[in-house]
Protein backbone atom coordinates (compact mmCIF):
# COMPACT_ATOMS: atom_id res chain seq x y z
CA UNK A 1 0.00 0.00 0.00
CA UNK A 2 1.16 3.46 -0.90
CA UNK A 3 0.35 6.79 1.03
CA UNK A 4 1.33 10.41 0.27
CA UNK A 5 3.23 13.02 2.30
CA UNK A 6 3.24 16.71 1.63
CA UNK A 7 3.45 17.71 -1.54
CA UNK A 8 1.91 14.45 -3.04
CA UNK A 9 5.23 12.84 -2.46
CA UNK A 10 4.41 8.89 -2.18
CA UNK A 11 5.64 7.46 0.79
CA UNK A 12 5.78 3.71 1.74
CA UNK A 13 3.53 1.64 4.14
CA UNK A 14 5.29 2.28 7.94
CA UNK A 15 7.04 5.43 7.03
CA UNK A 16 7.58 7.89 9.42
CA UNK A 17 7.13 11.43 8.53
CA UNK A 18 11.04 13.12 8.31
CA UNK A 19 12.30 16.36 8.86
CA UNK A 20 12.23 19.52 7.34
CA UNK A 21 13.10 18.50 4.16
CA UNK A 22 10.21 15.96 3.74
CA UNK A 23 8.20 18.65 5.24
CA UNK A 24 8.48 20.67 2.14
CA UNK A 25 8.40 18.63 -0.32
CA UNK A 26 11.76 19.13 -1.67
CA UNK A 27 15.11 17.06 -1.53
CA UNK A 28 18.14 17.54 0.20
CA UNK A 29 20.12 18.77 -2.93
CA UNK A 30 17.21 21.49 -3.78
CA UNK A 31 18.39 25.43 -3.84
CA UNK A 32 17.49 27.51 -1.22
CA UNK A 33 15.38 29.00 -4.33
CA UNK A 34 13.77 26.04 -4.67
CA UNK A 35 12.64 24.97 -0.89
CA UNK A 36 11.45 29.07 -0.64
CA UNK A 37 9.51 28.41 -3.65
CA UNK A 38 8.21 25.84 -2.20
CA UNK A 39 7.45 27.00 1.33
CA UNK A 40 5.36 29.90 -0.42
CA UNK A 41 2.97 27.40 -2.25
CA UNK A 42 2.57 24.80 0.89
CA UNK A 43 1.62 28.29 2.88
CA UNK A 44 -0.50 28.86 0.68
CA UNK A 45 -2.49 26.16 0.43
CA UNK A 46 -2.72 25.28 4.61
CA UNK A 47 -3.18 29.01 5.56
CA UNK A 48 -6.08 28.81 7.94
CA UNK A 49 -7.46 31.76 6.14
CA UNK A 50 -8.10 29.60 3.23
CA UNK A 51 -9.20 26.59 5.36
CA UNK A 52 -11.31 27.86 8.26
CA UNK A 53 -11.96 25.20 10.86
CA UNK A 54 -9.89 22.64 9.55
CA UNK A 55 -7.85 21.32 12.27
CA UNK A 56 -5.86 19.03 10.10
CA UNK A 57 -4.54 21.69 8.06
CA UNK A 58 -3.60 24.39 10.77
CA UNK A 59 -1.53 21.37 12.56
CA UNK A 60 0.03 21.12 8.74
CA UNK A 61 0.50 25.01 8.40
CA UNK A 62 2.30 24.68 11.69
CA UNK A 63 4.56 21.99 10.52
CA UNK A 64 5.14 23.38 7.40
CA UNK A 65 6.26 27.18 9.27
CA UNK A 66 8.59 25.30 11.66
CA UNK A 67 10.27 23.30 8.84
CA UNK A 68 11.37 26.12 6.99
CA UNK A 69 12.67 28.30 10.29
CA UNK A 70 15.15 24.85 10.05
CA UNK A 71 16.16 25.24 6.62
CA UNK A 72 14.57 28.39 4.83
CA UNK A 73 17.68 30.55 5.84
CA UNK A 74 20.60 29.54 4.36
CA UNK A 75 22.86 29.90 7.29
CA UNK A 76 20.22 27.91 9.23
CA UNK A 77 19.97 25.09 6.65
CA UNK A 78 23.94 24.56 6.78
CA UNK A 79 23.72 24.49 10.56
CA UNK A 80 20.63 21.82 10.71
CA UNK A 81 22.30 19.84 8.07
CA UNK A 82 25.55 19.92 10.16
CA UNK A 83 24.24 18.97 13.11
CA UNK A 84 22.37 16.24 11.62
CA UNK A 85 25.06 14.55 9.95
CA UNK A 86 27.08 15.22 13.72
CA UNK A 87 24.32 12.98 15.37
CA UNK A 88 24.63 10.34 12.28
CA UNK A 89 27.94 9.93 12.90
CA UNK A 90 28.03 9.53 16.61
CA UNK A 91 25.18 6.72 16.76
CA UNK A 92 27.16 5.28 13.87
CA UNK A 93 30.24 5.46 15.97
CA UNK A 94 32.60 6.09 13.71
CA UNK A 95 35.66 6.26 15.47
CA UNK A 96 38.42 8.35 15.15
CA UNK A 97 36.54 10.70 12.77
CA UNK A 98 36.66 14.70 14.33
CA UNK A 99 33.43 16.35 14.23
CA UNK A 100 31.25 19.87 13.73
CA UNK A 101 29.49 20.43 16.26
CA UNK A 102 27.36 23.79 15.41
CA UNK A 103 23.83 24.14 16.66
CA UNK A 104 24.06 23.21 20.38
CA UNK A 105 26.73 20.47 19.94
CA UNK A 106 28.84 19.92 22.96
CA UNK A 107 32.14 19.57 21.96
CA UNK A 108 33.12 18.41 26.10
CA UNK A 109 31.30 15.00 25.14
CA UNK A 110 33.11 14.70 22.61
CA UNK A 111 36.40 15.42 23.86
CA UNK A 112 35.87 13.80 27.58
CA UNK A 113 37.29 10.56 26.46
CA UNK A 114 40.18 12.26 25.46
CA UNK A 115 41.16 13.50 29.30
CA UNK A 116 41.93 12.29 32.41
CA UNK A 117 45.09 10.26 31.16
CA UNK A 118 47.49 12.24 33.55
CA UNK A 119 51.47 12.74 32.25
CA UNK A 120 51.96 11.31 28.75
CA UNK A 121 54.51 8.48 28.88
CA UNK A 122 57.38 7.65 26.14
CA UNK A 123 54.99 5.14 25.30
CA UNK A 124 51.94 7.26 25.29
CA UNK A 125 53.94 9.71 23.23
CA UNK A 126 54.45 7.03 20.63
CA UNK A 127 51.56 6.26 20.28
CA UNK A 128 49.81 9.59 19.83
CA UNK A 129 52.59 9.82 16.92
CA UNK A 130 51.48 7.62 15.28
CA UNK A 131 47.86 8.85 15.61
CA UNK A 132 48.82 11.94 13.98
CA UNK A 133 49.24 9.78 10.57
CA UNK A 134 46.07 7.96 11.22
CA UNK A 135 43.74 10.78 12.71
CA UNK A 136 42.22 13.35 10.57
CA UNK A 137 39.84 16.25 11.46
CA UNK A 138 36.29 15.10 9.77
CA UNK A 139 35.11 16.75 6.75
CA UNK A 140 32.01 19.03 6.05
CA UNK A 141 29.56 18.77 3.74
CA UNK A 142 27.72 21.45 2.64
CA UNK A 143 25.70 23.11 -0.62
CA UNK A 144 26.41 25.96 -2.67
CA UNK A 145 23.45 27.29 -4.72
CA UNK A 146 24.49 28.14 -8.29
CA UNK A 147 22.40 29.68 -11.08
CA UNK A 148 21.99 27.61 -14.50
CA UNK A 149 24.00 30.76 -16.73
CA UNK A 150 27.27 30.31 -13.58
CA UNK A 151 27.03 26.62 -14.13
CA UNK A 152 27.04 27.02 -17.64
CA UNK A 153 29.71 29.58 -17.72
CA UNK A 154 31.89 28.79 -14.74
CA UNK A 155 31.95 31.57 -11.95
CA UNK A 156 33.50 32.21 -8.64
CA UNK A 157 30.98 32.27 -5.49
CA UNK A 158 31.65 33.84 -2.26
CA UNK A 159 30.87 31.03 0.52
CA UNK A 160 30.57 31.43 4.38
CA UNK A 161 32.83 29.10 5.67
CA UNK A 162 32.92 27.70 9.82
CA UNK A 163 34.97 25.33 11.00
CA UNK A 164 37.15 23.83 13.87
CA UNK A 165 40.44 25.57 13.65
CA UNK A 166 43.97 24.57 15.87
CA UNK A 167 44.03 26.77 18.83
CA UNK A 168 46.60 29.81 18.38
CA UNK A 169 46.97 29.87 21.57
CA UNK A 170 48.02 26.60 22.70
CA UNK A 171 48.91 25.30 19.12
CA UNK A 172 46.01 22.22 20.09
CA UNK A 173 49.27 21.52 22.72
CA UNK A 174 46.26 20.85 25.58
CA UNK A 175 43.89 18.78 24.03
CA UNK A 176 43.54 15.21 25.69
CA UNK A 177 45.85 16.29 28.88
CA UNK A 178 45.71 17.56 32.23
CA UNK A 179 46.32 20.79 30.80
CA UNK A 180 44.01 23.93 30.34
CA UNK A 181 43.86 26.95 27.95
CA UNK A 182 42.04 29.90 28.87
CA UNK A 183 41.08 29.98 25.18
CA UNK A 184 39.60 27.00 24.42
CA UNK A 185 38.85 25.28 27.08
CA UNK A 186 41.64 22.38 26.59
CA UNK A 187 39.87 21.17 23.39
CA UNK A 188 42.56 22.48 21.35
CA UNK A 189 40.25 23.53 18.82
CA UNK A 190 37.99 26.99 18.40
CA UNK A 191 35.47 27.45 15.88
CA UNK A 192 36.22 30.23 13.27
CA UNK A 193 34.35 31.43 10.43
CA UNK A 194 36.00 32.91 6.95
CA UNK A 195 35.17 33.53 3.47
CA UNK A 196 36.43 31.76 0.59
CA UNK A 197 35.68 31.94 -3.08
CA UNK A 198 34.20 28.48 -4.81
CA UNK A 199 35.25 28.10 -8.43
CA UNK A 200 32.44 26.65 -10.04
CA UNK A 201 34.15 24.98 -13.32
CA UNK A 202 31.93 25.35 -16.98
CA UNK A 203 29.01 23.19 -17.80
CA UNK A 204 29.14 22.55 -14.42
CA UNK A 205 26.48 19.72 -13.62
CA UNK A 206 23.60 19.42 -10.85
CA UNK A 207 24.87 17.30 -7.47
CA UNK A 208 28.21 17.54 -8.93
CA UNK A 209 31.22 17.53 -5.56
CA UNK A 210 34.08 19.32 -5.35
CA UNK A 211 36.83 18.82 -2.68
CA UNK A 212 38.76 21.23 -1.18
CA UNK A 213 41.60 19.73 0.59
CA UNK A 214 42.35 20.52 4.04
CA UNK A 215 39.48 22.86 4.55
CA UNK A 216 37.61 20.53 6.32
CA UNK A 217 37.52 20.77 10.24
CA UNK A 218 41.16 20.80 12.05
CA UNK A 219 41.94 18.12 14.35
CA UNK A 220 44.94 19.29 17.20
CA UNK A 221 46.76 15.53 17.19
CA UNK A 222 46.15 15.07 12.91
CA UNK A 223 45.55 16.89 9.48
CA UNK A 224 42.67 18.52 8.58
CA UNK A 225 39.86 16.98 6.57
CA UNK A 226 38.29 18.29 3.21
CA UNK A 227 35.38 20.55 2.90
CA UNK A 228 32.64 18.58 0.35
CA UNK A 229 30.74 21.10 -1.87
CA UNK A 230 27.63 19.68 -3.58
CA UNK A 231 26.39 22.07 -6.29
CA UNK A 232 22.92 22.55 -6.26
CA UNK A 233 21.85 23.89 -9.63
CA UNK A 234 18.71 25.87 -9.20
CA UNK A 235 15.87 24.62 -11.94
CA UNK A 236 13.65 28.11 -11.60
CA UNK A 237 10.45 28.52 -11.28
CA UNK A 238 8.06 25.57 -12.64
CA UNK A 239 11.37 23.46 -13.03
CA UNK A 240 12.99 20.42 -11.34
CA UNK A 241 15.59 17.97 -11.38
CA UNK A 242 15.03 14.30 -11.75
CA UNK A 243 17.80 11.85 -12.26
CA UNK A 244 20.13 14.85 -13.45
CA UNK A 245 17.71 16.40 -15.90
CA UNK A 246 15.42 19.20 -15.77
CA UNK A 247 11.66 18.27 -15.51
CA UNK A 248 9.70 21.84 -16.61
CA UNK A 249 6.11 21.72 -15.88
CA UNK A 250 3.77 23.04 -19.29
CA UNK A 251 0.68 24.37 -18.23
CA UNK A 252 -1.96 23.30 -20.63
CA UNK A 253 -5.95 24.06 -21.02
CA UNK A 254 -8.35 21.29 -20.47
CA UNK A 255 -9.84 21.80 -23.43
CA UNK A 256 -6.14 21.13 -25.26
CA UNK A 257 -5.56 17.81 -23.21
CA UNK A 258 -8.95 16.43 -24.48
CA UNK A 259 -8.58 17.72 -28.28
CA UNK A 260 -4.87 18.30 -28.73
CA UNK A 261 -3.15 21.36 -29.90
CA UNK A 262 0.05 23.33 -29.42
CA UNK A 263 1.64 25.31 -26.47
CA UNK A 264 4.96 27.59 -25.93
CA UNK A 265 7.65 27.24 -23.84
CA UNK A 266 10.22 28.91 -22.89
CA UNK A 267 13.21 26.23 -22.15
CA UNK A 268 16.31 26.82 -19.35
CA UNK A 269 18.38 28.00 -22.16
CA UNK A 270 15.86 30.93 -22.91
CA UNK A 271 14.74 29.56 -26.12
CA UNK A 272 10.87 30.16 -27.48
CA UNK A 273 9.87 26.41 -28.38
CA UNK A 274 6.54 25.16 -29.51
CA UNK A 275 5.12 21.65 -28.92
CA UNK A 276 2.42 19.69 -30.15
CA UNK A 277 -0.20 18.41 -27.16
CA UNK A 278 -1.38 14.99 -28.74
CA UNK A 279 -5.43 14.64 -28.15
CA UNK A 280 -6.12 12.74 -25.13
CA UNK A 281 -2.83 13.89 -22.71
CA UNK A 282 -3.54 13.14 -19.48
CA UNK A 283 -2.20 15.62 -16.78
CA UNK A 284 1.52 14.00 -15.51
CA UNK A 285 2.12 12.74 -19.15
CA UNK A 286 6.00 13.73 -20.04
CA UNK A 287 8.13 13.62 -23.49
CA UNK A 288 11.66 15.10 -24.06
CA UNK A 289 12.81 17.51 -26.20
CA UNK A 290 16.66 16.69 -27.19
CA UNK A 291 18.97 19.48 -26.38
CA UNK A 292 17.26 21.93 -24.97
CA UNK A 293 18.23 20.59 -21.15
CA UNK A 294 20.92 22.51 -18.90
CA UNK A 295 24.32 22.20 -21.30
CA UNK A 296 22.82 20.85 -24.36
CA UNK A 297 21.02 17.82 -22.59
CA UNK A 298 17.56 16.44 -22.54
CA UNK A 299 15.01 18.15 -21.07
CA UNK A 300 11.87 16.31 -19.85
CA UNK A 301 8.65 18.29 -20.03
CA UNK A 302 5.89 17.46 -18.22
CA UNK A 303 2.15 18.69 -19.31
CA UNK A 304 -0.05 20.22 -16.05
CA UNK A 305 -3.85 21.76 -15.96
CA UNK A 306 -3.65 25.57 -16.40
CA UNK A 307 -5.05 27.33 -13.35
CA UNK A 308 -8.24 28.71 -14.04
CA UNK A 309 -8.72 31.76 -11.76
CA UNK A 310 -12.19 32.74 -13.24
CA UNK A 311 -14.69 31.73 -16.15
CA UNK A 312 -17.26 34.20 -18.07
CA UNK A 313 -21.01 33.16 -18.06
CA UNK A 314 -20.74 31.89 -21.31
CA UNK A 315 -17.95 29.36 -20.08
CA UNK A 316 -20.09 28.24 -16.83
CA UNK A 317 -22.96 27.80 -19.54
CA UNK A 318 -21.04 25.58 -21.32
CA UNK A 319 -19.41 23.45 -18.58
CA UNK A 320 -22.70 23.08 -17.31
CA UNK A 321 -23.93 21.44 -20.67
CA UNK A 322 -21.16 19.16 -20.43
CA UNK A 323 -21.53 18.22 -16.52
CA UNK A 324 -25.31 17.07 -18.03
CA UNK A 325 -24.15 14.69 -20.51
CA UNK A 326 -21.29 13.10 -18.45
CA UNK A 327 -18.23 14.95 -19.06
Amino acid sequence: MIFRGLNNVECPKGYVEEGPYRILGVSKDATDSEIKRNYRRLARQYHPDRNPNDIAAEDRFKSIQTAYEKIGDSNARQEYDQKKRMDEMFQGNRGNSFGGGFGGFDLGDMFSQFRGRGQQTSQNKSNINHQEHSIKGSDIESGLDVSLEQAINGADIKFSHRRFKTCEKCSGSSFGTSKSCSDCGGKGVMTKSSTITIKVPKNAKHGQLLRLKKMGHEHPQGKPGDLIITLRLDAEEGRRWENGRIVQEVPVQITTLFLGGKVKIITPLGKKVQIDVPAGTKIGDRRGLKGHGHAGGQLDIEYVLSEIIEINDEQREILEHLRKVGL
